[in-house]
């Protein structure tokens, strides 16, 4: 079959979008009929799928409901909308992508730890639907899940399948017992791991940047988590509490103890990040420290330390003074 055609009909649905996109940054904040007004060589359903399609890829957000406007995110600064347009236009399936950006030639070049949630994902869809290739299925649960990834072992193929259309029986299956053999990898590792012991911050900070260095290379929002430890400062587990710009009315009391307690803990170690890759300590990481060590002696659970993990370095807020 002579692909000649079908290329020229990408290139061409490539322009449109290009120039939907050129309106809509030229405009800044916008509504649809102003974008409309903007192109309006552009057929009205067109323009409207493109803002779907941003929309949904968390390049725009709503500015406004009445009337609905739309403006652009924060993640329009690091984004390559050439590479996204390739992906809208010939990216039914994935081996429509360029090779260095599919999934599976990534994973074979660099390993699975470098790979993204997304593009893991894509590798247990395979393959994606008209319109909709596996890597942007990916990219949606993704997105769905972030900062709840530990709900995505209970979805549904029914909820899964309401996020992503590229979602069959056969990918839900592949998804979930991906989930589940690497359960039991981490089950079976954890038993004949030794246990670590915190005697510092040195060693306080080389744990978290190896167990949380997830949030290191791809957290795109705060998380605040708690390592357990035991009565010789050994670790026994981590837990996620919260997700989201570190305050005290997301870090409660109330929920980091209730996991220590649970886990027997004599002592915790409070590990966040900060996306932005400065580890400085903020005023609110100060005043969320000093509420839970003074929690921590009331219940009789040390807090250890406050590590802050960050792209440019991590820092122990004892350290910092």
């Amino acid at each position: 079959m002579n692909s000649r055609p079908r290329t020229q009909e990408a290139e061409k649905r490539k322009g449109r979008m290009r120039a939907v996109i050129d309106g809509a940054k030229r405009l800044g904040q916008f509504s649809l009929d102003q974008l409309k007004a903007t192109v309006n060589e552009e057929q009205a359903v067109f323009v409207t799928r493109t803002v779907k399609l941003l929309e949904q890829a968390g390049l725009l957000q709503v500015a406004s409901e009445k009337p609905r406007a739309w403006t652009w995110s924060s993640a329009l600064a690091g984004w390559d909308h050439e590479l996204w347009l390739e992906r809208q236009t010939k990216g039914d399936q994935i081996q429509a992508a360029p090779e260095q950006d599919r999934p599976r030639e990534r994973l074979i070049r660099v390993g699975p730890r470098a790979l993204k949630q997304s593009e893991l994902l894509a590798i247990l869809i395979r393959s994606g639907r008209q319109g909709e290739s596996a890597l942007q299925a990916g990219e949606r649960i993704a997105n769905h899940f972030s900062g709840r990834l530990h709900r995505l072992p209970d979805a549904s193929r029914h909820e899964l399948k309401i996020v992503s259309q590229a979602v069959s029986e056969t990918a839900w299956c592949q998804i979930m017992a991906g989930i589940e053999l690497g359960r039991r990898v981490a089950d079976e590792i954890a038993t004949h791991r030794p246990l670590v012991r915190i005697n510092g911050t040195a060693d306080a900070i080389a744990y978290c940047e190896h167990e949380f260095r997830r949030l290191i290379t791809d957290g795109a929002k705060e998380e605040f988590h708690i390592v357990c430890l035991d009565t010789k400062n050994q670790v026994t587990g981590h837990h996620q509490i919260s997700v989201g710009t570190l305050d005290a009315s997301l870090v409660h009391p109330r929920e980091v103890f209730r996991k220590a307690i649970s886990e027997a803990a004599a002592s915790i170690l409070l590990v966040h990040n900060h996306p932005s890759g400065d580890s400085t300590p903020s005023r609110q990481d100060r005043e969320v420290t000093q509420r839970l060590e003074e929690a921590g002696k009331l219940i009789g659970i040390r807090v250890l330390d406050h590590v802050i993990v960050a792209s440019q370095g991590s820092v122990c807020l004892r350290d910092c003074g």
